[in-house]
């Protein structure tokens, strides 16, 4: 009659051990949890990315010479150069082009029937080309350094510059014909420079 009394024992042992150990396995959090914890959690190790760690050549350390370079190109004065060249060669090759397709190059006011040389067309068609090179390397000039002054005088760069400068640059050119002009010149410019500027964006 001993032996059932050892088997009861028995199982109650086997029971209490399989509690504790589920008990036990609860109070322990799972190891995916430690593994996110160790990723994205607090005890998540902030890596240093420096170049020469992960691989890459480290960048060689600027001079005095590579900075002022630097300071230059980045100045309103280089800006407007680049902007004025830019301007002209544009202007000017717009202006042979329209004086390509234009029939009245080359002809003489006087004379409306004759035929005009190939010398005076290629003057008419320089003529144009200069006059136009001329036209787009001030305006251009004049918008790249109204805006970079005013970029650095706001210290932000977003689409108002590009507006305020437009404005800018319609107005003063078109004050020479007068107030209602420079007014439509102000309108226009910047309007036309809003649109450029969302296009972009």
């Amino acid at each position: 009659m001993a032996a059932p009394a050892k088997s009861t024992d028995a199982s109650i042992s086997l029971t209490a051990g399989q509690s504790a150990t589920v008990s036990a396995a609860e109070n322990v959090p799972l190891q995916y949890s430690l593994i996110l914890d160790h990723l994205i959690g607090d005890k998540r190790q902030i890596k240093d990315l420096n170049p020469t760690v992960m691989g890459a050549l480290p960048s060689p350390q600027k001079t005095e010479e590579q900075k002022m370079i630097e300071r230059g190109m980045e100045s309103c004065a280089f800006k407007s150069l680049i902007a004025c060249v830019g301007g002209f060669v544009l202007g000017g090759a717009f202006g042979v082009f329209t004086a390509g397709i234009d029939s009245n190059v080359g002809l003489d006011p006087k004379d409306p029937l004759r035929t005009p040389t190939a010398r005076e067309v290629l003057r008419d068609m320089g003529q144009r080309g200069m006059s136009y090179a001329k036209n787009f390397a001030i305006v251009g000039a004049m918008f790249s350094c109204t805006e970079c002054l005013i970029e650095s005088h706001r210290g932000k760069s977003d689409w108002k510059n590009a507006v305020y400068s437009g404005c800018i640059t319609g107005g003063a050119i078109g004050f020479r014909a007068g107030l209602k002009a420079g007014v439509l010149g102000c309108g226009g410019f910047a309007a036309f420079s809003a649109a450029i500027e969302y296009y972009l964006r």
